[in-house]
């Protein structure tokens, strides 16, 4: 400690070095997104999909573009605008293949082999009535290439695997430049690369807001408080500093910035101004006592240094508690948190005190002193912790009652519509598709035979087909296609076209004919359901939006019905894709949130033993900050808010920051007992020259968590509210519920 007063000006230009070095590093930051990120680590059913589509490919490199038209898309005009757009989107970057309903034919068998009939004969406007009553009649493309009011049609485009944020932006460019072209304007989209653009747009645009917004409040607050421009300037300047470092160090690590980076400039500006705080208090207070500058930091370090540095470690065991989450986003988000917590600190120790000593105390020094309205209040506040402390006992109980019903009623009925921005044109887009056609989530199911059988075996064709049959027959499923689609279409095309063909022959005899053609008519198409040894295929469908718990019913239904109605010495049928993974990440949330968070408990209870060496005292500390933990699950589960992996950094949040200000009452009434004051003395003192940091400290945590009320991200609205209420809880329980127990237990 006396080292950093002596190497004062050195600090300084090191921090400054440091700081160039870090804005420097800002150009190389990434920001990501990808659904992948959500998957459950380490599950059976990710390990099983990553080798599915080695085979297969990924199940979400597609585009939608779907059109509307002002009465019907059976206007001349209109089909060959639309026919030319479709023609035209081949030359689209990473489009590898296109398909609508313009370029689309019907096989028919003659006389002279097979031949294609256009499924809209867009040059004909007198047999557009006779094509739209066939695809009535036929069904295939209700709801995937055209709506059943044949008001908007489908373009949809193939994407190469995987493409990242740059070749979304370039395809959806391109794309958009294209349908201006072509003169259409009342579109909408829908796919991996428009979700990347938006949601990267939204992550940049939450960083710039948040972060403005949080600013502008801490300095309204902390001038409030210090009345010193002076103060102020010091405080945001070394949490500036410290986001900077932070920003900079995630940079040189080469870390990507998820859905979560908006949280990182409200936690480290909260955060730190919440440590710059318990520090200046305690120092500006040893300056009013008449202690000289290096004297009253050197106290202060040694009295407060101490408990913040465990607050910021507890803080930061909060967030690393996030760890045991299986989504790499929210464990990427927990390491780094702590990461960021840390750097606050060793800036705040190492800049910030530095600073103040080279400032004249009084430029620091509020010009009224500390208003006797602060000390009357908070003694106030003592006194009715030790006349009404049965009351608030028997209080505190219901709470916690309530607090249990509460959290029984947590849900994980998670919608992928409420992680977008609300009223965005992605929203939009999104709600277009779930109400007019099959949506987004995609559903995969793995046809898997077992030896001797193959995929293109009649027998095991009819299995396939009781199973395409029920998953049509369940509400929130659409879009249904198999390998069967081949078998019937070729069937269809020898029966005159006739919609009530297409289904499988009868005989095996007319199948071996029909397989045998499909192979040399339709090769590539059919290498996309049947794998290269012909052991395993895909039923490929669409998924509405409709809810976790809903979906979790479909597919009780239907393992309930290849179980009792497929023969699984022949075949196996498992549901897989990217939708099945996200769905199954939920159910690890409520798992990895207990495990982390009595992890993370087990580490803080460790902390305190060794700071406390008072069995009692440990108990105390922890009691009321389980409370506010509780409180936050139940008002998840009181507002029927689902409990999914970003929500879930709620918890960790709330366990780093509220223990901190139990370790800094807990410390300052161990000081005070050190120094031979009495319980009743200290827990005064304590109240007094404690309290009114901490009261400060959590209105800057209130309302800078307050602050994500303002964002479009359904997910970062409610965990702004959570928190901020928690905290909220977390400090009048500090205030009440601890002194009660400290007067009871020690």
């Amino acid at each position: 400690m006396q080292k950093i007063i002596a190497l004062k000006k050195f600090i300084l230009g090191f921090f400054l070095v440091l700081t160039i070095i870090a804005i420097l590093l800002l150009p190389n930051l990434k920001f990501s997104f990808d659904f992948s990120q959500f998957f459950p680590e380490g599950d059976e059913d990710l390990i099983f999909y990553q080798e599915f589509i080695n085979e297969f490919g990924v199940d979400d490199s597609f585009l939608l573009v779907a059109i509307e038209s002002e009465n019907t898309v059976f206007n001349q005009d209109f089909l060959n605008r639309f026919n030319d757009l479709t023609q035209a989107s081949k030359e689209i970057p990473y489009v590898i293949e296109n398909q609508s309903l313009t370029s689309l034919f019907y096989p028919l068998k003659t006389s002279f082999g097979y031949t294609k009939l256009p499924i809209i004969r867009t040059t004909d406007s007198t047999k557009y009535a006779t094509d739209w009553k066939k695809i009535k009649d036929d069904g295939l493309f209700i709801n995937s290439l055209i709506d059943k009011n044949a008001t908007s049609l489908v373009l949809s485009l193939e994407t190469e695997d995987k493409i990242d944020y740059a070749q979304s932006i370039e395809l959806l460019t391109a794309l958009r430049q294209l349908l201006i072209a072509h003169g259409f304007t009342d579109y909408h989209i829908l796919g991996r690369a428009y979700f990347y653009e938006a949601l990267i747009a939204m992550q940049k645009e939450e960083l710039i807001k948040t972060s403005i917004a949080a600013s502008i409040l801490v300095v309204i607050i902390l001038f409030l408080v210090y009345r010193r421009f002076l103060v102020v300037a010091i405080t945001m300047t070394s949490i500036i500093l410290a986001l900077i470092l932070f920003l900079g160090l995630l940079a040189l690590l080469g870390k990507e910035l998820t859905t979560l980076a908006s949280f990182y400039p409200i936690l480290i500006l909260i955060v730190g101004t919440s440590d710059v705080i318990h520090i200046l208090d305690d120092y500006l207070s040893k300056l009013r006592a008449g202690l000289e500058k290096n004297e009253a930091m050197l106290r202060t370090l040694k009295e407060v240094g101490i408990s913040t540095l465990l607050t910021s470690v507890t803080t930061a065991i909060g967030f690393a508690s996030l760890l045991t989450s299986k989504s790499s986003v929210v464990s990427s988000f927990g390491i780094n948190s702590a990461i960021g917590v840390l750097v606050a600190f060793i800036t705040i120790i190492c800049f910030t005190c530095t600073l103040l000593l080279l400032v004249k105390k009084e430029k620091v020094l509020p010009k009224n002193g500390v208003s006797p309205k602060w000390i009357n209040g908070l003694n106030k506040v003592n006194v009715i912790t030790k006349r009404y402390h049965k009351p608030i006992l028997i209080l505190s109980l219901a709470f916690t009652a309530i607090c249990i019903l509460g959290t029984s009623k947590v849900n994980t009925n998670y919608q992928i519509k409420e992680s977008l921005p609300t009223g965005s044109p992605i929203a939009k887009d999104f709600d277009f598709f779930q109400n007019n056609y099959g949506g987004f989530r995609p559903l995969e199911v793995a046809v898997i035979t077992k030896n001797p059988y193959k995929i293109t075996d009649f027998i095991i064709t009819k299995e396939i087909e009781k199973v395409e049959q029920y998953l049509k027959s369940l509400g929130p499923v659409r879009n249904v296609q198999s390998v069967n689609s081949f078998y019937k279409g070729l069937h269809k095309a020898n029966n005159l076209n006739k919609s009530d063909f297409f289904v499988l022959p009868e005989t095996e005899k007319a199948f071996v004919k029909y397989k045998s053609e499909v192979k040399k008519l339709a090769r590539k198409p059919f290498t996309k359901f049947v794998n290269e040894d012909e052991t395993k295929s895909r039923i490929t469908a669409k998924v509405l939006d409709v809810g976790l718990d809903t979906l979790n019913v479909v597919y009780n239904k239907f393992y309930d019905f290849t179980k009792k109605n497929t023969d699984s010495t022949m075949v196996k049928f498992k549901l897989t894709g990217t939708g099945i993974l996200l769905d199954k990440n939920a159910f690890y949330v409520k798992d990895s949130l207990l495990q982390g968070l009595l992890l993370g408990l087990l580490l803080v209870a460790i902390i305190m033993a060794l700071l406390f060496k008072n069995l009692k005292l440990l108990l105390i500390s922890l009691l009321p900050n389980m409370l506010p933990l509780l409180f936050a699950a139940a008002l998840l589960g009181f507002l029927s808010i689902p409990l999914e992996a970003t929500i879930s950094v709620v918890f960790a949040i709330v366990f780093g920051i509220a223990v901190d200000d139990t370790i800094h009452f807990l410390g300052r009434y161990k000081v005070c007992i050190s120094n031979g004051l009495t319980k009743e003395e200290a827990l005064q003192v304590t109240f007094t020259e404690t309290g009114r940091a901490l009261v400060i400290t959590t209105l800057i945590l209130f309302f800078g968590f307050l602050v994500l009320l303002l964002s479009v991200h359904t997910p970062s609205f409610t965990i702004g509210l959570l928190i901020s209420v928690t905290l909220l809880t977390a400090l009048i329980l500090d205030l009440l519920l601890l002194p009660v127990l400290m007067r009871k237990l020690l």
